[in-house]
């Protein structure tokens, strides 16, 4: 049952796929998809702005997804998520400051905004240890992070302001004008990131059942731990840096798959990669088409849907 379920998954993320490609200022038929564009300008469009769109799309919402679920295993916290705990803005403080003092920033965004990252989630990590780790407190640090590090967004954007609009864009998040170069960027992370979270599976389901259990059945909970925050981190800063803080899609994915899937990370992980790479690129869909021919960030979006979402978990857990 649940493999058919986990079917569906993928069947909806292939029609999250087309849907993108498909849908915008300018109609492209499946037809035309499948056996061949002749009109030249349509062919371009395909080629060359939905296609490598979509696929940024598609590897941004398997990133996120698989990250929020690393981080809610790891830090015991069903409302961990690497925008809210502040891991994005860790990611997002450092890939900004390279983008400000940098000429061609590229190739050293991804590297600065997972150091970025991975200080954020330790941070985070020491200051909600005490006796073990509490929910609430991975909430309330994770808060009290993010407006640090939120502040240090600020001042760079007042300290260097002629550069502020398209760091902006960058920080509401979204696939505007993302080309094939974004996708060699974000492509190795991505592969590298997702074959670790998955050979990972069964030491995420050891770390549900408490750390003294885990011991016991032979895990280096302390080493597990800090590999998976480090790849849940390498995960979230390449994102960040192709997209910028797109939030809530580690938290929404995540939690949807383990109510159609179970607890089992063995198919949860599969099934929220699929799920976030169908959300992302649906969201991204109906964000650049509903206001046409105006673009609404995918971001505004993601944040419309993810706030009362966690609103909810917050109230259920509490």
């Amino acid at each position: 049952m649940k493999t058919i379920k986990l079917s569906l998954i993928f069947a909806a993320t292939v029609a999250g796929f087309f849907l993108s490609l498909i849908n915008g200022s300018v109609d492209i038929s499946p037809a035309q998809i499948f056996f061949g564009v002749e009109d030249e300008t349509k062919r371009q469009i395909l080629e060359n702005i939905r296609l490598p769109r979509t696929i940024v799309a598609v590897l941004v919402g398997v990133n996120l997804s698989l990250s929020g679920a690393i981080l809610q295993a790891v830090m015991k916290n069903p409302l961990a998520d690497p925008h809210i705990i502040g891991i994005s803005s860790g990611a997002g403080l450092f890939g900004i400051f390279v983008m400000m003092v940098a000429d061609d920033a590229g190739a050293l965004m991804t590297p600065a905004a997972f150091v970025g990252a991975m200080l954020a989630a330790s941070l985070i990590y020491l200051l909600a240890w005490k006796d073990g780790i509490r929910p609430i407190r991975v909430i309330l640090a994770g808060v009290a992070v993010s407006a640090f590090l939120g502040a240090g967004i600020s001042a760079l954007l007042i300290f260097y302001s002629d550069k502020v609009h398209g760091a902006l864009l960058w920080m509401v998040g979204g696939l505007s004008a993302r080309s094939w170069q974004h996708v060699e960027i974000l492509l190795p992370y991505s592969i590298a990131g997702t074959i670790a979270t998955f050979l990972a599976a069964r030491h995420l389901n050891v770390l549900q059942l408490g750390d003294e259990v885990a011991t016991g059945l032979g895990l280096r909970v302390n080493l597990v731990r800090t590999i998976l925050t480090a790849i849940a981190a390498m995960l979230a800063a390449s994102a960040v840096c192709v997209v910028g803080l797109l939030g809530f899609v580690g938290l929404i994915v995540p939690h949807t798959a383990r109510l159609i899937l179970g607890s089992d990370y063995r198919l949860l992980l599969p099934g929220a990669a699929f799920l976030g790479a169908a959300v992302v690129t649906i969201s991204d869909t109906f964000a650049r088409t509903i206001f046409a021919p105006t673009e609404l960030p995918v971001g505004i979006l993601m944040a419309m849907l993810g706030a009362p979402f966690f609103l909810y978990l917050l109230r259920k857990e509490l």
